[in-house]
Formats: structure tokens, C-alpha cells, sequence
């Protein structure tokens, strides 16, 4: 199976494409997309990103405080004037992160199989997992990109239930646990589940309870380290 269509699969034909990865796991060239996809998506969104993180320093006297007026005005100033640095910096963090976060993601699935299966090896796991990454990184993040661009804020822009309370501060506890609910993520963890059942011959809702169990820790990460930075700002 191709590239293109393990691509147009993954949304349209999600148990076969998995079948076929799960019989021969391919993964290279679907990273290498998202990854590239992922620095375009990074970049063009930057400039709404660092508007929206410039005000949010801004109005924060308490950041202010626990950083000192130099170290302060050091990263005012950085991302008003962002340099050569900071753009590649932009490029390679969010693949590097994603590249990683794919690889434990990975392990953690192929742990959780084991008490359900001796079936699977990591290869089929994280080949499965690259590929239901696409709903998330490529779909999801062009109409995340879409939204930006028309609303000219990032931190406003969700594809979450956050969306549905406008009038949320991004600040709030309730606004970051709203976030993890994200039609895309949902949407991603759905579909990995057919690559589950396919690599570790187990039931349909089997695989799915796998597949949720670490979208529900994932998400409970993000939570604690998006309350962590907050605090420093209220």
C-alpha cells in the first residue's frame, strides 16, 4: 500500500489500512510527512503565537516579579524581535517533542497490550500509532490553522469543547481540561484502535479501551504541565 493511500485510509478505510500496516508496518515516510507538516504549521502560526504569549506576559505582574525586571524585559524583547535562533528554534522543537512523545506513546501501548496479548511488536505499534497521527497533526492542524488565521489569536483557537465557552479566560483550570477534549485527538484514538485490534488480535472495544486509556493519561500530562505554567502567570 502507498503512501497515498495509507493516507486517504486512515480517514476513509481505517480497519483495512490498519490490517495492512499491522501485516507490514511501514512508518517512515508518514513521519517524515507529519513532521514537515508539523514545522510548516509551527511556523506560519508563530507570529499569532508570540502576539498572544506577549500580551499574556504583559499582564502578568506576578511573572514579572518571579523572573526579575532584566530577565523580564530580555523576553519582551525576544519576542517582539524574535531572532534567527528563535525561528529555527520554532521549526524543530514541535517535531523533536512529537518525534519523542511518539516513541513513549508507543511503548506505553505496547505495555498495556501485553495484559491483554503476546501478540505485537513495537514496530506495529508505533507504525499504527504514526499513521492515526495524521487525523490530529494533518487535518486537525489545518483547520486549527484556518481558525487562527481568521480569528488572529492562537491561544483563543480550539478545536475542543473549550470552543463552546468563548468567554473562558485560556488562563482558567476549566478552559485547559476543556482543551484535552479535542474532536481531532478523540477522533485520532478512535481510529488507532483498529490498529490495536489488527497488531494484538484482540476485540474492537478491547482495542479502544487501550487506545482511550492513553489518551485519558496523555491528557491528564498536558493538564498538570499547562497548570504548572500558568502558575507562573496568575
Amino acid at each position: 500500500m502507498n503512501f497515498f493511500k495509507r493516507l486517504g485510509g486512515v480517514f476513509f478505510e481505517p480497519k483495512a489500512t490498519f490490517q495492512g500496516l499491522a501485516e507490514r508496518p511501514v512508518w517512515a515516510d508518514m513521519l517524515v510527512f507529519l513532521l514537515i507538516i508539523l514545522a510548516a504549521y509551527s511556523l506560519l502560526i508563530s507570529p499569532y503565537t508570540r502576539h498572544d504569549q506577549l500580551m499574556m506576559m504583559k499582564d502578568s505582574a506576578k511573572l514579572k516579579d518571579t523572573l526579575g525586571e532584566e530577565r523580564f524585559n530580555q523576553q519582551i524583547q525576544s519576542l517582539e524581535n524574535p531572532s534567527t535562533a528563535t525561528t529555527v528554534w520554532t521549526l524543530v522543537y514541535g517535531p523533536v517533542f512529537i518525534f519523542i512523545a511518539l516513541l513513549l506513546q508507543s511503548v506505553l501501548l505496547l505495555i498495556f497490550g501485553r495484559f491483554m496479548s503476546t501478540q505485537g511488536t513495537f514496530k506495529q505499534v508505533f507504525s499504527a500509532l504514526v499513521h492515526a497521527s495524521a487525523v490530529n497533526l494533518f487535518l486537525g492542524n489545518a483547520v486549527r490553522l484556518v481558525l487562527i488565521l481568521m480569528r488572529k489569536s492562537a491561544f483563543q483557537t480550539s478545536t475542543s469543547l473549550a470552543l463552546l465557552f468563548p468567554r473562558l479566560e485560556v488562563t482558567s483550570k476549566a478552559y485547559v481540561i476543556l482543551t484535552q477534549i479535542d474532536i481531532f485527538q478523540l477522533w485520532m484514538f478512535a481510529v488507532l484502535a483498529f490498529g490495536l485490534a489488527a497488531i494484538f488480535k484482540i476485540e474492537v472495544k478491547k482495542s479502544l479501551f487501550l487506545s482511550y486509556v492513553l489518551w485519558f493519561l496523555k491528557s491528564l500530562a498536558n493538564i498538570g504541565l499547562a497548570l504548572w505554567g500558568m502558575h507562573f502567570l496568575q
